[in-house]
């Protein structure tokens, strides 16, 4: 079984981690989990404006690894073996397709519970997980 957990900087990433261990324990075999973050693009023209395309790749690469760190020591620690993967890109997108391309039973990630209104006008990522996916998503509040 294969298992994507997308994750982000939030307290919630960490209970959705709990939930994949806690899926781990029922069942056989360990699970292959797969920890994804991805960072929102910053626009490239203001971003060459500044800084140069390596630094701007360092960025994403330690700022996304510091968002990983928590939830893949999490489930390491419940003895869980994870890859981690980086991407920039539009969240949703990349989960979806990230998941089709592992060829994953299960997507996890968290719900920031902004609210119904603001999910109405601003969308997200979770909502456009849960419409595009052709996987079963575990949604941790």
């Amino acid at each position: 079984m294969k298992i994507l957990l997308a994750v982000d900087d939030s307290p919630v990433s960490l209970r959705a981690a709990g939930q994949v261990i806690a899926l781990a324990g029922e069942l056989k075999s360990p699970p292959e989990v797969h920890v994804l973050y991805v960072h929102p693009p910053i626009p490239v023209d203001f971003a060459t404006r500044h800084v140069g395309k390596e630094a701007l790749d360092a960025y994403y690469r330690d700022e996304g690894e510091d968002v990983l760190k928590a939830a893949v020591a999490q489930l390491q620690a419940a003895g869980l073996d994870v890859v981690r993967h980086l991407h920039v890109g539009h969240p949703a997108d990349v989960v979806v397709k990230l998941a089709d391309e592992l060829e994953c039973d299960y997507v996890c990630l968290g719900r920031h519970g902004r609210g119904v209104v603001a999910d109405l006008i601003l969308g997200s990522v979770a909502t456009r997980v849960l419409q595009r996916s052709a996987v079963p998503v575990l949604l941790v509040g």
